[in-house]
């Protein structure tokens, strides 16, 4: 068992001292910020330290980590599209209902959590779930919105439903 966690530990130590500026670079073409590139380079190697996959046996180091930073920078892009979307709409409101920094950061993170929760449905299943829960319509209403039947939007959102519970059991 010693030897195990010594050998991870010394495989992990050479993923990370052999791929971790070839990480970065390759990041860093794909965004501006430095920090982000720190930040999802570090990330990208917790995901590692954090995965199931045994170290010693990847036989494609780069792409395994390629196909965890491209997954950490979808993830980031998308946080920053749905942040600059809720500051959108909260530059519209009236001056007196603006939420204070604590009520748009806690915000954010429901949107964010909502969003992660959502991550997998069919752009249909999503939008007619969002519409119902968010703006409060009915299923004629959804499957006007959507061109769709009622009962279209009968069976998305019992899928919607399906998956959130699904997702609450484990």
């Amino acid at each position: 068992m010693v030897e195990r966690a010594l050998s991870d530990t010394q495989a992990f130590h050479t993923l990370y001292c052999e791929n971790q500026s070839w990480l970065r670079h390759w990041l860093s073409r794909r965004l501006a910020c430095h920090g982000d590139v720190a930040d999802l380079t570090q990330d990208t190697f917790l995901r590692v330290l954090a995965s199931a996959q045994p170290i010693a046996d990847l036989q494609e180091p780069r792409a395994y980590l390629k196909t965890i930073g491209q997954r950490l920078l979808v993830n980031l892009y998308k946080r920053r599209s749905l942040e600059r979307a809720y500051l959108e709409a909260a530059a519209r409101l009236p001056e007196g209902c603006a939420p204070s920094p604590e009520q748009h950061w806690a915000v954010i993170e429901a949107l964010q959590a909502l969003d992660a929760l959502l991550d997998g449905l069919p752009p249909a299943v999503r939008r007619a779930f969002l519409l119902s829960q968010l703006e409060g319509l009915g299923y004629r209403e959804i499957a006007q919105r959507l061109a769709v039947t009622e009962r279209s939007v009968k069976r998305y959102m019992a899928q919607a439903y399906e998956h959130c519970l699904l997702l609450e059991l484990y």
